[in-house]
């Protein structure tokens, strides 16, 4: 369940996806609602240039339902949430899509000793996260293999041939275009400099980014 100072509220069901832009702040909090059994998720990061990091913070709730889903010839399926893919000739973009940062995010599954190729961009940092079984991997690089719990990051190339060893695979597929510019972190708060970093701690604790979120800095 999220909640946040600018009255958004939204629940992740399975399947969803919440996608909120910090900008130049905004608090919030994320507490479980299951039921019974286990809660698997994931919470991903996207740094922003220097230049929009002081944006409007802004919050979207992604219901199952509007994720792009597409079927691979091999019967896998390929759920696109942000950025775009040429699936077996067709290109696809997912909801999330226009930013500068060109991220793009899917979620892979694949079947029984499936493959699946895709074209990702050479100019784009991209990386693997499988969560369920183990894929095999080649196309951009010499092949790797990469088994449940592991991230891999691609190395040169347009393209990722990937295929499922065993029983199937579920992976992450995530790219997105390199800034070069400095990070500096501290808590929740990312910056590009010690500087920038002390100013959101001191805009938080007076209150400036809850009281007048267009003064607060995050």
């Amino acid at each position: 369940m999220h909640e946040d100072h600018l009255g958004n509220r939204g629940l992740l069901e399975p399947g969803g996806v919440q996608w909120m832009t910090a900008g130049r702040g905004i608090i919030h909090s994320e507490m479980p609602q299951q039921d019974a059994g286990l809660m698997r998720g994931f919470q991903l990061w996207v740094n922003l240039p220097a230049a929009e990091k002081m944006q409007p913070a802004s919050y979207q709730d992604l219901p199952a339902s509007a994720i792009t889903e597409n079927r691979l010839a091999g019967g896998g399926l390929v759920r696109l949430i942000a950025g775009g893919l040429d699936i077996a000739g067709r290109s696809v973009t997912g909801p999330i899509s226009g930013k500068t940062t060109d991220i793009l995010y899917a979620d892979l599954h694949l079947g029984k000793d499936e493959v699946c190729d895709l074209a990702v961009p050479g100019h784009l940092n991209a990386m693997l996260y499988v969560y369920e079984g183990k894929i095999g991997i080649e196309g951009r690089e010499h092949q790797r293999q990469l088994t449940a719990g592991h991230l891999g990051r691609l190395g040169e190339g347009n393209s990722v041939s990937l295929r499922a060893a065993g029983a199937g695979a579920r992976v992450l597929l995530m790219a997105g275009k390199p800034l070069r510019e400095p990070i500096v972190q501290y808590g929740p708060f990312v910056m590009n400099s010690r500087e920038e970093i002390e100013q959101a701690l001191r805009d938080f604790r007076s209150g400036r980014l809850a009281s007048s979120p267009d003064k607060g800095r995050a």
